[in-house]
């Protein structure tokens, strides 16, 4: 493929609806990678409308600033994508989580995961997000060896919970700090403050 990648964001500073196109480019990359047996969090390929209610609720979060979405294009059609979403609960508002991070089957190679990704980074940052978590299949060696390089870190993982038919496999906890205000106190976890018990032990 020599057509040239053009990277778009789609972010509370452009929160356009989401277009019948669009959808239907975003529908068909899934269904892609699902069939070419990507692990990108689907059993099955979604349905047009699976993937249009996907999109409804993602622009949803776009739009209040809680969300971004990035697709990577060579030339009309969209051959990667990913998103960032904010965690919903206040006690965790400056984390959120990476997701539906893909590449199509004949874009791999293109290092089209490693900019999508790179992108979703600097714009969770500029939204004041400090900690960016994921969630990757145990053997997608590929995929964590790119987050590994872009700094996440294995913090634990959560053996044979992913289904895939009558398979299970490991789901690998990643996450990557991004920075903190300097008024932010970082207490770890104390024997005393907010939500504190003692040990019963």
């Amino acid at each position: 493929m020599t057509t040239e990648i053009h990277l778009s964001r789609h972010s509370a500073r452009c929160a356009a609806e989401f277009g019948e196109d669009l959808i239907g480019a975003v529908n068909r990359l899934i269904r892609e990678v699902v069939l070419d047996g990507g692990a990108v969090g689907h059993p099955a390929p979604p349905s047009h409308e699976q993937t249009r209610g996907w999109l409804e609720d993602l622009h949803a979060d776009i739009a209040r600033g809680d969300a971004e979405l990035v697709l990577a294009r060579a030339g009309a059609r969209v051959e990667a994508m990913g998103s960032w979403r904010r965690r919903p609960y206040p006690a965790f508002r400056y984390t959120a989580d990476l997701a539906q991070i893909m590449a199509g089957p004949g874009a791999r190679g293109l290092g089209l995961g490693n900019r999508v990704v790179t992108e979703l980074i600097a714009g969770a940052r500029s939204a004041g997000i400090e900690t960016l978590a994921l969630g990757v299949r145990g053997n997608n060696h590929g995929a964590i060896e790119l987050y590994e390089r872009l700094g996440f870190r294995e913090w634990g993982r959560h053996p044979n919970v992913i289904v895939v038919g009558e398979q299970r496999f490991d789901d690998v906890r990643m996450g990557l700090e991004l920075g903190r205000a300097p008024e932010v106190v970082l207490r770890g976890s104390p024997d005393d403050g907010p939500g504190w018990s003692p040990r019963r032990g």
